[in-house]
């Protein structure tokens, strides 16, 4: 190995140098990861008769129904439109973290490395 560095690395970039830059990423990562936590994703289902809130782990935090949405006979539909409302503030929120993780990566796609 040549004194300092890696042969072929681009610009003669040492170890210590490329040790110092990961530090940063996982630093700006775990920032980035905390910001997201405390973020609230809401989706509406139903033509807004199901509003659902989920936080950035994923956990449901909020869940309303417009009582025009309650029908005894039609339970199924109320069910799924939870489901759709939740399903999509759970979608909003990959979406923003994915966005996030780009701006980081420079686009760099790590295959779960982070």
């Amino acid at each position: 190995m040549a004194k300092g560095g890696f042969r072929g690395m681009p610009g003669g970039m040492n170890q210590a140098a490329m040790m110092k830059q990961a530090q940063k990423m996982q630093q700006e990562m775990l920032r980035m990861q905390q910001e997201q936590e405390s973020k609230t994703f809401t989706a509406q289902a139903g033509g807004g008769m199901v509003s659902a809130t989920v936080n950035g782990k994923h956990e449901v935090v909020e869940l309303k129904i417009n009582p025009e949405a309650v029908d005894p006979e039609d339970v199924e539909m109320l069910q799924d439109m939870i489901i759709a409302a939740v399903n999509e503030a759970v979608r909003a929120a990959d979406a923003e973290a994915a966005n996030n993780m780009s701006r980081l990566t420079g686009g760099l796609n790590l295959g779960g490395l982070f």
